[in-house]
């Protein structure tokens, strides 16, 4: 039986004919298309001798290769209602970024040289007097994500030493990384305190001896404890370190600039007020709350931030120059409040008006009404998520299109994998397209993709 679906495969030669294979040799080297071409059928082949196919489809063949072949890395539609969607790059970058940046794409930038010597210098001090002047840390740095801005801090301040942490922030986030093994992983020794929903003052100083390096306080950003709870805040672990002499670490993981509570959101913790209450160190990520690029930021005292430079790890974890320039930009717009609720799409999209969004879903709704029928469109109420371990459990009222359709999940894939890639999410058989994620000019684009497809 296998064999009779086997015979029907294609040849390579036989492909290589077909308009839509020529189309793409006119587009991309006739040597990357080949392997694509060889690889899917080899694909499809594996796929029959398995009994997972039981057809060929030349249609879908060429589908797949064209898909294969094409630049990996699109842009897409967010349409799942999550704005911090790690999946689709976590932060979208602020608007009018090519106009602020472009031309550091095109030849030579002063990365790491010295105008006034010609000199090599730091690449950090680009965005290091930004971080200062916002946070009112002394000094900052800047490194991969957060993940590698903790282990910095650890190896270079407590590697073969213990650091104290309480048990209810013993934290794990995305891809299964966890904080005991990221220690681990630096070296450091954990000296766990309290219990999972309750940690005293006293249980931190009575895990202080000659080998402890210093007190990790991590901000449970991506889920909450709730009920017969209690936490020491940072202001008194800085007191506690400042009698024995240890440096007091914040680890923020979201970092917000600004304090969402004057917006009616739950209170986030803000990193200038971390450093006004006498933490050594704190950091966070670069691409969450802050709507900039994946980076690891640190501030703080002068003296921990000199020894972070010039441990070895530093050079591992260093960003690039792209990185780099996008983060100024980023930084510099949260000078102006005006120009920065205009232009960070992140803290956009987190405050957009249900208003704003229920007109954004009417104008697709219209755009479609051929389909309407066929597909049981319809405008609903649901909720978005912010995402990335960012204010957990807040929902933020929007609307949705509703799809139904036979084979939604084929359906879904089929956008997935359109020109314009779209992503929405599956709910009691339909498919759910939320407009609080989707940018005010990419609603043509919504538009159109969806009229390919549908």
């Amino acid at each position: 039986m296998n064999e009779d679906i086997l015979r029907k495969i294609p040849s390579v030669d036989g492909l290589l004919k077909e308009p839509k294979i020529k189309e793409l040799l006119t587009l991309y080297p006739r040597e990357l298309v080949l392997f694509f071409l060889k690889e899917e059928i080899n694909n499809l082949r594996s796929a029959i001798l398995a009994g997972k196919k039981k057809e060929v489809n030349k249609e879908e063949i060429i589908e797949n290769v064209s898909f294969a072949v094409s630049p990996s890395l699109k842009k897409v539609i967010n349409a799942l209602g999550v704005i911090l969607h790690t999946g689709l790059g976590r932060a979208p970058y602020i608007k009018n970024l090519k106009e602020k940046i472009g031309e550091l794409f095109d030849g030579f930038c002063n990365l790491e040289i010295n105008e006034e010597d010609g000199r090599r210098g730091s690449r950090m001090r680009h965005v290091e007097k930004l971080l200062i002047a916002l946070t009112g840390a002394e000094a900052g740095l800047v490194c991969n994500n957060n993940a590698g801005a903790t282990f910095l801090i650890l190896k270079a301040l407590a590697e073969g030493r213990e650091v104290i942490v309480s048990r209810g922030e013993l934290i794990e986030i995305g891809g299964a990384f966890r904080l005991p093994e990221i220690m681990k992983s630096a070296g450091a020794i954990l000296k766990e305190v309290g219990t999972t929903n309750r940690t005293h003052l006293r249980d931190y100083e009575q895990a202080i001896n000659e080998n402890t390096a210093l007190i990790l306080k991590v901000h449970k950003s991506n889920y909450r404890l709730i009920g017969f709870t209690k936490e020491v805040p940072i202001e008194d672990l800085v007191k506690l370190g400042e009698k024995y002499n240890l440096p007091v670490v914040d680890d923020l993981g979201s970092g917000a600039f600004i304090d969402f509570s004057q917006f009616g959101l739950p209170k986030e913790p803000v990193v200038k007020e971390s450093i006004e209450k006498g933490a050594g160190l704190v950091c966070f990520s670069g691409d969450k709350l802050l709507g900039g690029p994946q980076c690891g930021i640190i501030v703080g005292k002068k003296e921990l931030i000199k020894k972070l430079a010039s441990c070895p790890v530093m050079r591992i974890l260093r960003i690039d120059k792209t990185r780099l320039a996008i983060l100024e930009a980023t930084l510099r717009l949260f000078f102006d409040k005006e120009k920065l609720l205009k232009e960070n799409e992140v803290i956009r999209m987190i405050l957009r008006k249900k208003e704003e969004i229920k007109k954004m879903a009417k104008k697709v709704y219209r755009a479609l009404k051929d389909k309407q029928e066929k597909y049981q469109l319809t405008i609903i109420e649901g909720e978005s998520e912010i995402g990335g371990g960012s204010l957990a459990g807040v929902k933020l009222p929007t609307y949705l299109l509703r799809i139904k359709n036979e084979n939604i999940m084929e359906l879904a894939k089929r956008l997935r994998k359109g020109k314009i890639p779209i992503y929405g999410r599956i709910e009691n058989d339909s498919l759910l397209l939320d407009l609080r994620t989707v940018r005010e000019e990419e609603v043509k684009l919504l538009i159109k993709g969806l009229k390919e497809v549908l």
